[in-house]
């Protein structure tokens, strides 16, 4: 009796155990979407600002961005999520099992792109949020900088714990990558329209 008990509550502790490390696996997930979102989104705005001083087209860019990035990345999500689920079916068939169940674990790909989309969404809002409402040029690249910045920092620290990696290099890691991103793009298509003007 104690042995069945024993095993229970092993069982059990087991079965937490997955859970929150399924939950920690979504939430990462969700900040590594949001980061991409911020730079690919930052970085397309400071490439376009680098060559148009047109607030307008800045912000259009880094809409457009946003509204691309996040499709791509809810297709590419329920494309590889829908090919875990078949895999997974086709082991249960070959095992003779059930198809009735939790499915091994394998999140919905329904679920999954609508939540890599949104992880997406939130990333690239923070700097289109951060140049709404900035006329003057230098100081909307200025902003749109420092807020992806500030964001960089709060996604490397949260990615951090969550991946429980040392924090400071972490996050340090996510914010260079960011800046170095902004700053290649910058750079580039700075390059790039002194050229075309000549």
């Amino acid at each position: 009796m104690a042995t069945n008990e024993t095993k229970i509550t092993i069982e059990g502790k087991e079965q937490v155990e997955v859970n929150y490390s399924q939950r920690a696996q979504w939430l990462r997930a969700a900040v590594l979407g949001a980061n991409d979102g911020l730079v690919s989104t930052a970085s397309l705005m400071m490439g376009v600002g680098a060559v148009k001083d047109d607030s307008k087209a800045m912000l259009i860019s880094g809409f457009a961005g946003l509204v691309a990035g996040a499709c791509s990345m809810a297709i590419g999500e329920f494309v590889s999520v829908y090919s875990q689920v078949d895999i997974e079916v086709a082991e249960m068939k070959r095992n003779g099992e059930s198809k009735d169940g939790d499915g091994g674990g394998v999140p919905s790909p329904v679920q999954a792109a609508v939540a890599s989309g949104m992880a997406f969404s939130v990333g690239a809002a923070v700097p289109l949020l951060a140049a709404g409402f900035i006329t003057h040029h230098s100081v909307r690249l200025g902003v749109v900088a420092a807020a992806a910045s500030l964001a960089l920092v709060m996604f490397g620290l949260t990615g951090a714990v969550l991946g429980r990696a040392p924090v400071v290099r972490s996050t340090f890691r996510v914010l260079a990558g960011g800046w170095m991103a902004m700053g290649v793009t910058f750079g580039l298509m700075k390059l790039f329209g002194s050229s075309a003007a000549l």
